[in-house]
């Protein structure tokens, strides 16, 4: 059995690009450095952690000689409720978080690397291990970064998550060109991003970021950059939507309608989206989004005071 094999396997999976690199440094660890001592990343402190593992993926796993880099696609078609209102197309939220997802995916790839080498250990990455997952990818051979600051796959664009097996096992390394940089001199994502994140190629300020404020931020979002939000309530694609390296596709039903959203209680939003990536945000970060795009402020922050209450 061969690396192509295996390649092949993976992409019976569903992904459309794996490649290997050796576990060294990452190519952008240092602008990695540069940018966390300057930018502030709000309620993502953990960015800032284990710096040293960052560093050097062999404190991952004992004995690691080889690193899969794995991307696997979103759909282009963006989610919305009937009304209109939006989400950000990772959120796939008519099927399980992606995590768990692609770490089930892993699983199968890791016994035949069992298989391939009976001796070998392998750990499986989806987001949560502190590694740099996009400089690894492009190491890999895969994808370059675009100016975005996300990985774009050629041929397919950006719409896709990204995937790690750490492992013991020595896969043959092949000596790889940096893919090149395709993004030539289009600023479309920097100068479309509504909030000015993206102030420059290749750098984010995430407490500006869409993405960041809808999901991650514990803190109400400000009517100034509420107004910024479009219709969508959860993430932001903007980027990516007017990167031409990326396929339009018009938006799928697939949410519940605004108002259905807002009447759920806990249970039903554990029934209808417990497993699905809107469980990192919770229902109350999302009726909280949804009320700021109203398009009647009073009686939005009237909501939101209304859930301030039922909280205390």
């Amino acid at each position: 059995m061969t690396d192509q094999d295996f390649i092949d396997r993976a992409k019976e999976l569903g992904f459309i690009a794996a490649g290997f690199s050796k576990p060294k440094t990452p190519i952008y660890f240092d602008s990695f450095l540069h940018w966390i001592k300057e930018v502030k990343v709000g309620h993502m402190a953990y960015l800032k952690r284990n710096i040293e593992l960052r560093k050097d993926p062999q404190r991952l796993l004992e004995g690691l000689n080889t690193i899969i880099s794995l991307a696997y696609p979103y759909p282009a078609s963006k989610p919305s409720t009937p009304d209109g209102y939006t989400v950000s197309r990772y959120s796939t939220p008519q099927q399980q978080d992606y995590h768990l997802r692609l770490k089930g995916l892993g699983e199968k790839l890791c016994k035949l690397i069992k298989e391939m080498f009976p001796e070998g250990r392998s750990r499986i990455c989806v987001d949560s291990t502190p590694i740099l997952e996009r400089s690894l990818a492009v190491t890999s051979g895969i994808g370059f970064i675009g100016k975005n600051n996300m990985l774009i796959v050629p041929g397919h664009g950006s719409y896709c998550f990204l995937a790690e097996i750490l492992t013991t096992a020595q896969f043959s390394i092949p000596s790889l060109k940096e893919p090149e940089n395709r993004c030539g001199s289009c600023t479309e994502c920097i100068d479309s991003c509504p909030t000015g994140a993206l102030n420059a190629p290749f750098y984010i300020d995430v407490s500006k970021c869409l993405s960041y404020l809808t999901v991650e931020s514990k803190t109400d979002i400000d009517k100034r950059v509420a107004g910024k939000m479009g219709n969508t309530f959860f993430g932001c694609d903007i980027c990516q939507e007017v990167c031409p390296l990326n396929r339009r596709d018009f938006p799928t039903i697939s949410l519940p309608s605004k108002d259905s959203i807002l009447a759920m209680t806990e249970m039903d939003f554990e029934r209808t989206f417990g497993k699905t990536a809107f469980e990192r945000a919770g229902l109350k970060k999302l009726k909280r989004n949804i009320m700021m795009l109203d398009p009647k402020p009073q009686q939005g922050r009237a909501f939101i005071n209304k859930l301030d209450t039922a909280e205390s």
